[in-house]
């Protein structure tokens, strides 16, 4: 264990000024000190393909090495700008690349991390990429050798970061979340207003979680849930592929975070979906589960957005006050209804996960 200013250290030592990269919570540390950086410093990217893309810019207009951040999980998001345009047989990139290693074969994990975690090496041999498993401050000298042999070679220098290498820091992301909805009477409210036969896909992160841990709290079992535990960006897919083959009526709660990784899916719902799916966003503006950091999400203008993308009606929730009469109007109005919910972060602490997945799964399907 060892503090991330050390890490850091060694990569601006590399003539690196530039970092961005999708939050992750084995990085949370990492955030919190690259959070103090001027914005032309370091970008929080929308997903892990924009954030490697970026980079590339970066060194294209400055000839400098820039550092890309992100959850093993995301290396399928980066795969595509990694083979095409930075591959030493293409356009020869130099590139830092910081992992955070879920579901590492040393650390236990949920499953989903532990199946990318078995094989996050593999991929990166595939890649060509050269990579150092990052525990100690002399693992770190190797890392800095291999990032000298990346600048010399227009090349890309990778570092695994397993869970708990950081030393904690006691700061936090500062978070507005005073007057808003808190999501816990947000989804009971919900939950309470769905009949038996409402079916409920639910975003990655803390959205699934909570909804997880209210039906457990509360014993209200009306409906079946599909937790989205990973796929990160794709709960509009799977909630509009399933509406199109069901007669049940289907509720997508997504994020802000999730929202944004793949932005261009809720287009091709607002196309497609007809009038039995109903999509939710709590926005929060924040990658809650993992830290807190923003997402910017609190500027748009998702009214104009969803009628522009073929949304036939948009509601918006600020409040507790009236509560259930506006989720019951949002529920029963006629057509692709879009409700964004202002909420606050989770209030809950330890929030239990879901467990069972083929049981949850073959429930779902009903």
């Amino acid at each position: 264990m060892f503090e991330v200013k050390s890490l850091i250290k060694v990569i601006k030592e590399n003539g690196c000024n530039f970092f961005t990269g999708v939050p992750d919570s084995v990085l949370k540390e990492m955030s919190l000190l690259l959070d103090n950086f001027p914005k032309k410093k370091h970008i929080i990217a929308v997903n892990e393909g924009s954030a490697v893309s970026i980079g590339i810019g970066h060194y294209l207009s400055t000839g400098k090495i820039p550092c890309i951040y992100m959850q093993n999980s995301g290396l399928s998001n980066a795969i595509n700008p990694l083979i095409s345009i930075a591959d030493k047989k293409v356009y020869s990139i130099p590139l830092i690349l910081v992992i955070g290693w879920r579901g590492s074969p040393k650390i236990k994990d949920e499953p989903q991390h532990e199946t990318k975690g078995a094989i996050t090496k593999d991929i990166l041999k595939l890649l060509n990429i050269k990579y150092t498993v990052v525990r100690t401050q002399k693992d770190l000298l190797k890392f800095n050798n291999k990032i000298k042999y990346a600048k010399k070679n227009n090349q890309i220098a990778a570092c695994l970061i397993e869970q708990d290498t950081f030393k904690k820091s006691k700061k936090k992301f500062k978070t507005n979340d005073n007057n808003k909805l808190d999501k816990q009477i947000l989804l009971k409210s919900l939950l309470e207003l769905v009949d038996k036969n409402t079916k409920i896909i639910s975003s990655t992160g803390y959205n699934s979680r909570e909804l997880f841990y209210l039906r457990k709290k509360n014993n209200i079992k009306k409906s079946q849930d599909f937790y989205m535990v990973g796929g990160m960006g794709h709960t509009s897919s799977v909630a509009l592929g399933y509406s199109l083959n069901s007669k049940n009526k289907t509720i997508c709660i997504d994020g802000d975070g999730s929202l944004l990784m793949h932005l261009g899916s809720i287009k091709t719902m607002g196309k497609f979906g007809n009038k039995n799916l109903k999509y939710i966003l709590l926005n929060n503006n924040a990658h809650d589960s993992v830290g807190g950091q923003t997402t910017y999400m609190n500027d748009i203008n998702f009214k104009n957005l969803s009628k522009t993308l073929g949304f036939k009606n948009f509601f918006q929730i600020k409040n507790k006050y009236n509560l259930k009469k506006k989720i019951k109007v949002f529920l029963n109005k006629k057509g692709l209804n879009f409700l964004e919910v202002i909420t606050s972060s989770s209030q809950v602490k330890n929030l239990p996960r879901p467990k069972n997945f083929i049981q949850i799964k073959n429930l779902f399907m009903k």
